[in-house]
């Protein structure tokens, strides 16, 4: 835990010990929060995947503590509650637990809802004295496919139901005609869209999150019990500062190191839109202005990325260069003052398509970020969307059948950096799920999985290279609706300081009957046969530096992506027994 001490005479004092204790108190309860959560959802998303996030705020909506849960969810939703508590205020009442996902309500994008419950003082019923979040990605809820991660929607309402606020739970009792209402009859009014296709397993998933909060809760009543209200309270203020001041030190060192308080930098999506940052540092403060002016306009897809997903990917980036040990909190956006124009990709209409931009779109974020910083080369880019499914409202008898979807998120590889390998295979930056184990996929879903390997090769080459990502291959067992929403398909991730770009990625069907194989590009919707192949292959991390610049022969050798990791690959289990002569 880092202790550095202010020197704004303003800020009271701290002991440094209680406040490793009380960081790491908060951090408990996310984590607490987040093991009830996994146990209790009945999702593969939230309890395979780890789809989900947990948080702690402030009384004014300010992130307090988080366990090590997705980067995008956990910066964003500080946007959330702040929106809620500017809606209800006072008319918040104990037993009120608060549901939403609009993007002009805080939201990353409609899969993801979030579930806010403000946690009263047991001495004073009226008095709030923090927040309790929860953010999970729902596998489907509504919209024009399966999964709610359409590919080329145009518009937010093809993309599921919309929820600015609703209260969930009204004073202890839960509300489950509106919450059936939001999620599956108002999608469905609009022309091509189902309502929520497996609505049990999504309102089953909201009661597990409605019980994280609930635990959360419990134990910061029981904190405050332990030490006072006051005291806590004036733990939280200091851990905020704390982050604030490490982020102003990082910024510090960042010009001495660039030699310059300018930095710069820009990349593209796929479709060439520009994403352009310029950070200007105040080296005597250690204040920065970050100004994305120069961005691509609103996009027609679903590539736009809602204010505060820019928020989650820079607030993600400054904890991720700071080399101390402390939580992610609002203070590490203190020093910044974050500047989007207008109209741009990054500050789109209510109306526009978002669900890529919460994926994709603050990956590229975070990768100019980074390359402004040349922090490390680019990651993957990309989390490799997938989705299928079958049911919902029949476009032609306007018939609903009551169906279901299935979504992941697929790993690759990351960038190199001054003095370490990518790592292959792995989900990067703003996201950090599991995939589906082989055996829960195969069981609960129409599909063989055929292969699922490193990508040998794709790793930019460097003094330190980047690592491989991954190829994944899917045979399905029936006629579904199969969704691909991916990038760095024409745009490669780069590298820094001479080293190679990553490997780009790539994306195939291979139909059956017809003996075919399609590349389909980075993003679309096909009606899959039964028997046909989906083949994804992702994009490799960039490399770091020219061959040259480390010294052979003296033990500085720089070993495999896969060697790096510490731990090769050997054969375990049948594949083994089949090899021993005995066998």
């Amino acid at each position: 835990m880092a202790v550095t001490a202010t020197s704004d005479s303003t800020k009271a004092s701290y002991d440094p010990i209680t406040l490793s204790l009380f960081s790491n108190r908060f951090m408990s309860i996310a984590e607490a929060m987040g093991r009830s959560l996994q146990q209790t959802s009945i999702s593969t998303n939230i309890k395979e995947r780890l789809d989900y996030s947990c948080a702690v705020f402030s009384p004014s909506g300010d992130l307090v503590a988080n366990a090590p849960f997705v980067p995008v969810h956990l910066g964003s939703m500080s946007w959330s509650v702040k929106y809620q508590l500017k809606l209800h205020g006072a008319g918040l009442k104990p037993g009120d637990v608060l549901l939403t996902n609009s993007p002009s309500a805080g939201g990353s994008h409609l899969p993801d809802l979030t579930v806010i419950t403000p946690c009263f003082d047991s001495t004073d019923p009226s008095k709030i004295i923090f927040f309790t979040a929860s953010r999970g990605h729902h596998s489907d809820i509504g919209g024009i496919l399966p999964g709610s991660m359409p590919p080329t929607s145009t518009a937010l309402y093809e993309e599921g139901a919309e929820i600015r606020s609703l209260k969930i739970v009204s004073a202890g009792v839960y509300n489950g005609d509106q919450v059936r209402q939001a999620l599956v009859d108002e999608p469905a009014k609009y022309p091509g869209c189902s309502g929520c296709r497996n609505f049990r397993d999504v309102e089953s998933d909201l009661k597990a999150q409605v019980a994280a909060n609930h635990k959360g809760s419990e134990l910061l009543r029981a904190l405050v019990e332990e030490y006072g209200l006051g005291t806590v309270h004036e733990y939280m203020e200091h851990i905020r500062n704390n982050a604030e001041q490490a982020v102003r030190g990082m910024l510090k060192e960042a010009v001495k190191k660039a030699g310059t308080n300018i930095l710069s930098a820009v990349d593209h999506l796929d479709d060439g839109s520009p994403i352009c940052i310029k950070i200007t540092i105040d080296p005597t403060t250690g204040s920065a202005e970050v100004d994305f002016e120069g961005t691509g306009p609103e996009l027609r897809g679903n590539l736009n990325a809602p204010i505060c997903v820019v928020h989650a990917a820079v607030i993600y980036c400054m904890r991720a260069m700071i080399g101390e040990d402390i939580p992610l909190n609002a203070g590490c956006l203190a020093p910044l003052n974050i500047k989007i124009p207008e109209g741009c990709l990054l500050s789109p209409s209510p109306v526009a398509a978002v669900c890529g931009g919460n994926v994709m779109t603050s990956q590229r974020i975070t990768d100019v970020v980074l390359g402004a910083f040349e922090a490390c080369a680019a990651s993957q880019g990309c989390c490799n969307n997938l989705t299928f499914g079958a049911g919902g409202k029949d476009p032609e008898t306007g018939e609903v059948v009551e169906g279901w979807g299935y979504y992941e998120t697929i790993a690759g590889g990351s960038g190199a950096g001054e003095g370490w390998n990518g790592t292959s295979g792995v989900h990067t930056h703003m996201t950090n799920t599991r995939i589906t184990d082989p055996e829960i996929l195969e069981r609960r879903y129409p599909v063989i999985l055929r292969e699922f390997r490193f990508r040998e090769g794709s790793g930019g080459a460097g003094a330190y290279k980047g690592g491989d990502g991954c190829v994944r291959s899917l045979q399905f067992l029936q006629p579904l609706s199969v969704s691909i929403l991916s990038e760095r398909r024409a745009r490669a991730p780069y590298g820094l300081r001479g080293g190679k770009e990553g490997a780009m990625g790539r994306n195939l069907w291979l139909k059956h009957a017809e003996k075919r194989s399609i590349n389909i590009g980075g993003k679309g919707t096909m009606n899959f046969g039964a028997g046909d192949m989906l083949v994804l292959e992702t994009p490799g991390g960039g490399g770091w530096g020219t061959p040259s610049q480390l010294e052979v022969g003296n033990g500085s050798e720089v070993p495999s992506p896969i060697e790096g990791q510490g731990c090769g690959w050997e054969a375990r289990g049948s594949i083994a027994d089949r090899a021993r002569v005995d066998f």
